[in-house]
């Protein structure tokens, strides 16, 4: 059975490889200088995420004093830089991630179950607790908010609810009545299926939510609207095995009849009530209406509404020994720690969705954070052949429809700097007939109602998804046209034939770079 390095079981800090939990990755990030710490108090209300915001895109960052939290630490930030990610999982390069993420996606590696007392995440147990945010770390994200939430924790759903196999996604909870609390629950979404089944018969759904998890359960956990490759019965734990490496280990809960993260920080057992439906606010229990008061920001970049969601009904809490204060990853929504957990699978995820079409035309798929995680990508290929031609049409027609709301899709060739907007939209300029290359397969389909837009289409009726239309995704083919190469030739100047340096010094080469700022980055790299 593989066991989770820990601290204490290794002289040097952990390979990116062999970070298998969270404490491990802690202790690799802090030994390769890359985990900003401090022992100043914060307070979740607003700092934490305010905080966040001023170093997005950052290395991670620890806080090890919570105010009215002395057992807990705060951890955020932990994927704002893709290059410490790929790290993480020894990946070479973002391409590289792609790929072998791409590959893991259907090569899963069977997770095992541990005992009860070898458990880290069941070493204090709470049983019938009354006050969750007692055990808890709720955060407020912005003074939009009325009220704090529970955001970061990872349902693990397991076994005949998933259809045999393993479910890891997000929740956001607010427990406004003790051991009760709000389950957010995403229209069309993974944990959506699981409750429709359960809802005729209304029957509880055991889950765990399982918060500072392992990081490859982190990004299986971020695989929303991506159900043609990962269907409902997929093992997702698996998958997470197979990206670390190593088989996840799982154990049983104590107080319900589903399975945990054993390596975790700390869990919140029970079970869901898809018909005990209640106001995620006061502010909207006391109107009366969803959908119009402000609660939680989006994935889209704007603010996000209170609803009326279903409830968990916590029966049990366990978590690591308070004394060593169990780590709660204080996810912030919509930055790019929040982003890359969004996106990382489902790059992956639209890549074999393409290669399954037609194999070896897909080159890349990149969601840069301007497309809002699941708002749109951007998929890069390569026609071999004239017979190729049309291809990039039919996978964006089918980006378009297997992911829930996803509203742009842009196709490039294989020329183009996927990374750069700059060279995204030059793209647009340049290569495109706004006549024949723009699509919209799918007006009127379903998409997802934290798109303002979308809401307005209820107008006076309540802005809920029963309510609201989708008006389409938009496809943009800013390929070239297959046998029209040299008439699209760029000019690549010979970067690769001088080197600076045997002109001039390390200063004034330095002086040079730092004036260069955004698409001469990439057209350096590339000389074109």
């Amino acid at each position: 059975m593989q066991q989770p390095l820990r601290k204490d079981q290794h002289d040097t800090p952990p390979s990116p490889n062999q970070a298998f939990d969270l404490r491990s990755t802690l202790d690799w990030l802090r030994a390769s200088g890359e985990l900003i710490e401090t022992d100043k108090e914060v307070d979740p209300d607003l700092q934490v995420t305010g905080l966040q915001k001023h170093m997005d895109g950052g290395c991670p960052v620890l806080f090890n004093t919570v105010k009215g939290k002395p057992n807990h630490r705060v951890i955020t930030n932990l994927f704002g830089d893709m290059a410490i990610i790929n790290r993480m999982f020894g990946w070479k390069d973002d391409a590289d991630r792609v790929k072998k993420l791409a590959y893991a996606l259907s090569h899963p590696m069977k997770p095992v179950e541990i005992a009860q007392s070898e458990a880290p995440c069941q070493e204090f147990v709470v049983e019938k607790p009354d006050d969750v945010n007692k055990w808890m770390v709720p955060i407020r994200h912005t003074t939009y908010e009325p009220e704090l939430t529970v955001g970061s924790g990872i349902r693990c759903v397991t076994g005949p609810q998933f259809e045999g196999g393993s479910d890891l996604g997000y929740n956001r909870m607010n427990f406004r009545w003790g051991n009760v609390g709000t389950f957010q629950i995403s229209p069309g979404s993974h944990m959506w299926q699981v409750v429709n089944k359960y809802y005729k018969d209304d029957k509880p759904v055991p889950i765990t939510m399982c918060f500072g998890v392992p990081p490859a359960c982190t990004l299986m956990a971020g695989a929303g609207f991506d159900y043609a490759v990962l269907p409902m019965g997929c093992d997702e734990i698996g998958i997470a095995s197979a990206v670390q490496g190593a088989p996840i280990r799982l154990v049983k809960a104590r107080t319900v009849d589903a399975m945990a993260l054993a390596d975790c920080e700390l869990v919140l057992e029970g079970y869901v009530n898809p018909r005990d439906r209640r106001f995620e606010t006061k502010e909207a229990e006391d109107a009366g209406v969803q959908g119009r008061y402000h609660f939680h920001p989006e994935w889209a970049g704007y603010m996000g509404k209170s609803y009326k969601a279903p409830t968990f009904h916590v029966t049990g809490i366990t978590m690591r020994k308070p004394e060593t204060k169990p780590i709660i990853f204080a996810l912030g929504v919509h930055m790019l720690d929040d982003h890359n957990i969004d996106t990382t699978v489902r790059e992956a995820a639209i890549y074999e969705l393409c290669n399954r079409l037609q194999p070896g035309i897909v080159q890349n798929v990149v969601i840069p954070y301007c497309m809002t995680d699941w708002g749109g990508c951007i998929i890069q290929v390569k026609k071999r052949h004239q017979i190729d031609e049309g291809w990039q049409r039919n996978f964006m027609a089918a980006a378009l429809s297997c992911s829930q709301g996803m509203r742009l899709a842009i196709a490039v060739s294989e020329d183009v700097d996927p990374y750069s907007m700059d060279d995204i939209m030059w793209c647009l300029t340049t290569r495109v007939n706004p006549k024949t290359d723009i699509l919209n397969p799918i007006p009127g389909g379903r998409g997802q109602t934290f798109m303002p837009a979308e809401r307005m289409t209820a107008g006076e009726r309540q802005w809920t998804a029963s309510n609201t239309q989708f008006e389409g995704g938009m496809g943009i083919d800013a390929t070239v046209p297959f046998g029209y190469e040299s008439d699209f030739l760029r000019p690549v100047y010979p970067v690769d034939k001088v080197k600076p340096e045997d002109w001039f010094s390390k200063e004034d080469i330095a002086n040079a770079k730092k004036r260069m700022q955004g698409w001469v980055h990439s057209l350096a790299r590339s000389g074109r």
